[in-house]
């Protein structure tokens, strides 16, 4: 089973980080908080961004069992 790690984002270099360190799989965007040329640059770096993994990776390796605990 996979998880879902979601991230709300609302600028460019969030959208990268929270993919390169988070390995984030979903991104939630404000509709009303910007506007459309803005949410698909957004996207566009969220789906262009690969996982850096390295010290992130066991930061990510943590969360299943966090999980189980709560």
């Amino acid at each position: 089973m996979s998880s879902v790690r979601a991230a709300v984002v609302s600028d460019s270099y969030s959208a990268r980080l929270c993919r390169a360190h988070n390995d984030a799989n979903l991104i939630a965007l404000g509709g009303r908080v910007m506007g459309a040329e803005l949410a698909k640059r957004i996207v566009d770096i969220f789906l262009e961004t690969e996982f850096l993994g390295q010290q992130h990776a066991v930061r990510i390796g943590m969360f299943p069992e966090i999980e189980k605990r709560n």
